[in-house]
């Protein structure tokens, strides 16, 4: 299928800060352990594996097959799962909320970046083996971040009052949310896929947490993928002495402030993700999810009765590990803590936050991961590839906001030159002639000189814009044809990945969709891909 590459960079939708990282910028190097290149993995294995425990292994291993348990396991997943006991066997990890039928399309991004990855560092490393996993974000509580999907520029939601942990929510009204969907699908194999899909996903299972791990594990099985549910107390037990490291040192807090202010001294542009609270860790029970606070000598759980002294707390966290859940800030500590994981596969406003984490990393004795961007795609049929090249649109052309593109195609297509910047220039060159005329007679003129330049170059600029508007006007038909197409693959005039569902795209190519993207994507490449399909 034809391809088609675009530096990050250049397509305006990523933050200075990721386009520094990518770059390798000498002032970032502090805030990361190794860039993701191929060679680095091999020093991060070493470090990894003299870093984390055989206990460690058990546990894990023992904790996936009993949360695969009643689902159709493929033989890779299986084979990867025992292979996790293993100290030669380590993890490449994405993670995501629980969106309602994956979200937006970068949820396949995100996990096909990942298992490529572990293909990629096979070849490389052969002695080793390298798993591939899902995190599921199964302790969020954000519900209305999560309970809806993009279809065709509609919205099909999942009307619910939530609370708590949204992995325990169950999944009632989710057969009314399949009846809109099923109206909107139509009909056809593809169609009839989809309904089955989302059916036995969200109406044959009790919570939300079971649904997503059935819908990806349907989607990612052959290919190896392992889905981890960390809201589990077997896997918290490990990580007990962070828990209390938090509790009662406030690391994080600290850690992170320091880093977040060294962060933000690199560069005014640097947009700070997360802010650390005093502590970093959730209380959670069954429809409770609250914040754990330390006030008046007592640790309470925020809009409850509950509350410890240091003594009782330490107790009731050895005994009962499951309840307490980490926030954004901790959740990558808890990760690296459970998981043999060499790399974090995220977006660019995960990798944001990442950097802030390091000094806390070191502060808690855990091997900071390898950070790596996703995958980014935009998927284009063959129809709309023809119509793009009849209509004489690139790829990079795409990449434009709505207006700048409309300006560009409008100078392109026009039979007139609505392009004043050489006049302009003309003009700057002139009142050159003119300010060394002031200078050398009277000075009181320099400022008279200045306001005269500045008012006819505004003029010549508003001659322009109205001259592009009457031409826009004019070629109407034709503008309406290239911002319809550019709509179709930038809906709300943003990313394709960050808006469409993957159902729209797998009513249109089926079976082939995913292999496709398996076939395609390259995680080191560190470039956006264009793909035809």
């Amino acid at each position: 299928m034809p391809t088609d590459c675009i530096p990050f960079k250049e397509t305006g939708y990523f933050s200075q800060l990721i386009c520094d990282y990518l770059a390798e910028a000498e002032s970032l190097k502090p805030f990361y352990n190794r860039f993701p290149n191929i060679k680095n993995f091999e020093a991060q294995i070493k470090q990894k594996q003299d870093n984390f425990s055989q206990e460690g292994r058990v546990v894990l291993a023992k904790t996936l097959q009993e949360q695969y348990n009643l689902l159709e396991t493929s033989e890779a997943t299986d084979t990867n799962i025992k292979l996790l006991a293993d100290n030669k066997t380590f993890t490449i990890t994405t993670g995501h909320q629980l969106n309602l039928f994956t979200g937006p399309l970068y949820f396949l991004y995100k996990i096909v970046s990942t298992i490529n990855l572990t293909k990629q560092l096979k070849i490389q490393y052969p002695e080793y083996n390298f798993v591939p996993i899902y995190w599921m974000a199964s302790e969020d509580h954000d519900f209305e971040e999560i309970n809806y999907f993009n279809f065709k520029g509609k919205k099909i939601r999942w009307n619910k009052n939530a609370s708590g942990a949204v992995g325990d929510l169950d999944t009632t009204g989710l057969d009314n949310v399949l009846d809109l969907f099923a109206k909107e699908l139509g009909i056809g194999q593809n169609a009839k896929f989809l309904k089955s899909l989302f059916e036995n996903a969200y109406l044959k299972h009790d919570n939300l947490a079971k649904a997503t791990h059935y819908l990806a594990n349907v989607l990612f099985g052959e290919h190896g993928l392992v889905i981890i549910d960390a809201n589990n107390k077997d896997l918290k037990t490990l990580f007990i002495p962070q828990i209390k490291t938090e509790l009662f040192n406030n690391t994080s807090f600290q850690k992170v402030t320091e880093t977040s202010n060294q962060l933000s001294q690199v560069s005014e542009n640097y947009a700070i993700q997360v802010n650390p609270r005093d502590i970093n860790l959730f209380y959670i029970t069954k429809n409770v999810r609250e914040r754990i606070v330390f006030k008046d000598q007592k640790y309470s759980v925020l809009n409850t009765s509950i509350s410890w002294t240091k003594e009782e707390l330490s107790i009731h966290i050895d005994q009962a590990p499951e309840c307490f859940s980490p926030n954004v800030i901790m959740r990558p500590l808890y990760q690296e803590v459970i998981l043999p994981n060499l790399c974090y596969i995220g977006g660019g406003g995960e990798l944001a936050y990442w950097f802030q984490l390091k000094a806390n990393f070191e502060a808690n004795n855990v091997v900071f991961p390898i950070l790596l961007l996703r995958n980014s795609v935009l998927i284009k049929t063959k129809q709309q590839a023809d119509k793009l090249k009849k209509l004489s649109i690139s790829d990079k052309d795409l990449f434009l906001k709505r207006d700048s593109f409309i300006n560009k195609k409008v100078r392109e297509i026009s039979n007139i030159d609505i392009d004043f910047s050489e006049q302009i220039q003309h003009l700057k060159s002139q009142f050159q002639q003119l300010y060394k005329l002031a200078e050398s007679t009277d000075k009181s003129f320099v400022g008279a000189v200045a306001s005269q330049e500045k008012k006819q170059i505004n003029g010549l600029a508003h001659l322009e814009k109205r001259l592009l508007t009457a031409q826009k006007r004019k070629l109407k038909d034709q503008v309406e044809r290239i911002t319809d197409l550019q709509y179709q693959l930038f809906p709300n005039y943003s990313l394709q990945e960050r808006n469409t569902n993957f159902s729209e795209l797998y009513l249109e190519f089926g079976t082939d969709l995913i292999p496709q993207l398996i076939k395609n994507l390259k995680p080191l490449q560190g470039q956006f891909l264009i793909l035809e399909l």
